[in-house]
């Protein structure tokens, strides 16, 4: 098999108030820098020469270059932000935050806030379709996803899903959407064209009780065959067909597995274990899990950046 390209990861530790860095063709921590209080959720900007993360106890975004892990600057938002995403076009950038119910719509140039949306209680989930007109927003406390107009910035559809609802992912072609209900144990499968849902998948792993599987994080490969989903408490990762929205395996990866992110090439996925302080890197081809790269405490969110 042809070694894997080198790319960059950039882990969150929620604990720690750090930034670990994977070099993902070593598969080990080449540095470690203090971000502020309690990161979460990461992205990277459209040229990858920013690191844009949630600071949630600090209330604000904190941007950092790539190469230096210097910080550049800090960008508002509402109380207690955790995910976020960036329009396609590279600008503006959509702020969920947790403690006022609101989601931010923030000109990551200027550094202003350019506009707030009314959602339900607790948002949480940021998912935007691949041509981005529409931004999806879950609610954890109202259980509902929220379909709101990009350029008007007005919810024009609810769906109601599973017990809270935490991400939120159009698959590449923008014809499904999945959103993981990390209490209701489903992830509930929603056409974007008319918002009816399309199904739901469910998980049963011997040996693992009900309340031990929280779906979380979900990614979709590029070709949009299959779907992996972090399963929280279960500690592992399901591997479903999108198309029949069956479960073809498990695996086995660290305890409480968060957040994933594949590598550019799509050849490998990461995972955030924050009960057990490490990242599994899973081989996409041979769905096989490869290794255990020890970070901080409690790694939460991941990027991988594309050098």
């Amino acid at each position: 098999m042809p070694a894997a390209n080198a790319y960059t990861a950039f882990v969150t530790n929620e604990k720690d108030n750090s930034v670990s860095v994977i070099d993902t063709e070593k598969l080990e921590v080449i540095k470690t820098f203090s971000v502020g209080q309690r990161p979460r959720g990461v992205i990277l900007s459209n040229d990858a020469k920013w690191l844009i993360v949630c600071t949630s106890d600090d209330n604000i975004i904190q941007v950092y270059d790539t190469k230096t892990y210097q910080l550049i600057k800090t960008l508002p938002s509402g109380p207690d932000p955790e995910l976020l995403i960036l329009h396609p076009s590279g600008n503006p950038l959509y702020v969920a935050n947790e403690d006022d119910n609101l989601v931010t719509v923030v000109d990551i140039q200027s550094g202003k806030i350019i506009g707030d949306i009314p959602v339900g209680v607790e948002p949480e989930g940021m998912g935007m379709s691949p041509d981005g007109k529409v931004l999806v927003n879950t609610s954890e406390t109202t259980n509902m996803a929220h379909f709101i107009d990009t350029t008007t910035h007005k919810t024009f559809d609810n769906v109601l899903v599973d017990s809270r609802p935490r991400v939120a992912i159009f698959n590449p072609a923008g014809t499904q959407l999945w959103v993981s209900s990390e209490i209701g144990g489903t992830v509930t499968v929603i056409n974007p064209a008319d918002r009816k849902v399309i199904g739901k998948v469910r998980f049963e792993i011997p040996g693992v009780t009900k309340e031990a599987i929280q779906p979380v994080g979900v990614r979709i490969t590029q070709d949009g065959k299959t779907a992996f989903v972090a399963l929280g408490p279960a500690n592992r990762v399901a591997v479903v067909d999108t198309e029949t929205l069956q479960v073809k395996k498990y695996l086995l990866v660290g305890q409480r597995v968060w957040q994933m992110a594949f590598t550019p090439d799509g050849k490998q996925l990461l995972t955030t274990n924050g009960a057990s302080n490490d990242v599994s890197v899973i081989d996409v081809a041979a769905l096989k899990v490869i290794k255990s790269i020890r970070t901080g405490r409690y790694p939460w969110g991941i990027v991988v950046a594309p050098f």
